[in-house]
């Protein structure tokens, strides 16, 4: 009798997840879960055309259905100013996009995904190493106009490093025109998209903070296909 021939089944592609970030009203906040996007990021610095306030935040989270992820987003805030607002909305993960250090992002009794800006001659690895309990890192287009995201910028896919030793959020002028591409070439863990979701005027023109839920089902699906 010959010998039983042994098959390995081809391990699946992981499923690539999906941050919807800035989101300034409830009804969009909902388009976004009901599309089928994992998580949902809010603004709470007031350099953003995007921010909420703690009252605004608290009426989105009420609006969500259940196992949407709520993401608080500060740029170098005053740690009161961050446990203030964790007093007030319940968010299940901070995001740094600032110049904070490891022990200030580790401070709050919260995970955590620290941002870094991906330029031609930035270490990205150096400059992320520090953060070794971070959730995950998310890579971004350098600041512009000194916004440090939601920039609508992308920015060269061949600057991150091969491997990083944390989960890789890809951000940075997506949108469902090249979210495929993106997430062929990089396989990151998720994807983080604001501006290229956001509804536009007569004229072409992004309203900032208003998300447009036909652009948001379009990106999903372009994310969803991406593995097929």
């Amino acid at each position: 009798m010959s010998p039983v021939q042994a098959t390995r089944t081809p391990s699946p592609t992981p499923r690539t997840r999906v941050k919807i970030c800035g989101i300034t009203r409830p009804e969009d906040g909902r388009a976004a879960a009901q599309a089928g996007a994992d998580a949902i990021g809010l603004v709470f610095w007031g350099g953003s055309a995007r921010a909420v306030t703690p009252a605004q935040a608290r009426a989105i989270v009420a609006a969500l259905p259940p196992f949407v992820t709520v993401v608080g987003l500060f740029v170098d805030p005053a740690a009161d100013d961050v446990a203030a607002t964790l007093a007030r909305v319940p968010l299940d993960l901070l995001q740094f996009h600032g110049r904070e250090t490891p022990a200030f992002c580790r401070g709050f009794g919260r995970r955590y995904i620290k941002a870094a800006a991906a330029a031609p001659g930035a270490d990205l690895l150096e400059s992320l190493s520090p953060f070794d309990d971070a959730a995950a890192f998310l890579v971004d287009a350098p600041p512009r106009d000194g916004v440090p995201g939601g920039t609508g910028r992308t920015f060269d896919w061949s600057l991150l490093p091969a491997r990083l030793p944390r989960p890789l959020v890809l951000s940075g002028g997506l949108s469902a025109g090249n979210v495929r591409e993106a997430i062929r070439r990089v396989r990151p863990w998720a994807v983080d998209v604001s501006s290229g979701v956001e509804a536009q005027d007569a004229d072409g023109r992004t309203l900032k903070g208003i998300k447009d839920a036909a652009r948001i089902a379009a990106f999903i699906e372009e994310v969803r296909h991406a593995a097929c």
